[in-house]
């Protein structure tokens, strides 16, 4: 009970978070929208989108904030558990048979939800990776351990290789912040020098990056609420056989 309890709450901070990049999403493709068709704009027009633009990206901020608070305060177990500085290899052979594979599954559930979390809500450094374990050598332990050390590394490699700021890491969000960015940066420079420039080619990046993020939460959406029914389904599985006995 008390694993599918820390399973709910994860759960419910990605709910939470998808629900924001959710509130982003729409937010971006209703600028895009608005642009449809606007080969050219006037300072004028272009202050009312820059305007558009500024709460948008005000609102990330807050968003991200919220974010780290909730991971800090509310995940901590997760990310114990999956860089407590104890042997993988000892725990699993302590645990023979069907405990042992319960053991193993946490700690890839622990490993998956960590790298969910990362991309949808927050992540604050390659530190969340460490793959101690192992302790830097990848050709120890069994093939279970090494696998899950390699992939906490790659991930790890990832995060220091992408020089992102630490926050939300999903790539399509960050796609997206980066094309609003350069849209902006467009229409400033239509406002300061007081003429009309070509910007559809950045308002259709705008739109594919918006797009494809929208596709991409709206994914996430129906997978973290089918991780809900089988949480729910579990346990109540579990009552039925304590019942039973």
């Amino acid at each position: 009970m008390d694993e599918s309890s820390r399973l709910w709450d994860i759960c419910h901070v990605l709910k939470s978070s998808i629900s924001g990049l959710e509130n982003y999403s729409s937010a971006g493709s209703n600028i895009a929208t608005s642009l449809d068709g606007f080969h050219h704009l006037n300072p004028e027009v272009s202050h009312q989108v820059i305007r558009a633009i500024n709460i948008c990206q005000r609102e990330i901020l807050g968003l991200e904030e919220e974010n780290k608070s909730m991971v800090e305060t509310r995940i901590q177990s997760l990310s114990q558990s999956l860089n407590q500085n104890i042997s993988l290899e000892s725990k699993l052979n302590e645990y023979k048979g069907f405990r042992g594979v319960l053991y193993a599954m946490r700690r890839v559930n622990s490993l998956l939800l960590m790298i969910l979390l990362s991309g949808v809500s927050y992540c604050w450094s390659s530190s969340c990776f460490d793959h101690q374990e192992c302790e830097g050598n990848l050709t120890c332990g069994s093939s279970f351990m090494v696998s899950m050390a390699r992939l906490q590394q790659k991930v790890a490699n990832e995060i220091d290789n992408s020089n992102v700021e630490p926050g939300i890491l999903l790539h399509e969000f960050q796609e997206a912040k980066a094309a609003m960015e350069e849209l902006k940066v467009e229409l400033e420079r239509m406002v300061v020098y007081e003429e009309e420039f070509d910007i559809q080619e950045k308002v259709e990046k705008l739109k594919s990056c918006f797009g494809l993020l929208k596709c991409g939460v709206e994914n996430l959406i129906g997978k973290v609420d089918d991780f809900f029914d089988e949480i729910v389904e579990g346990r109540k599985k579990l009552l039925d056989m304590c019942s039973d006995k």
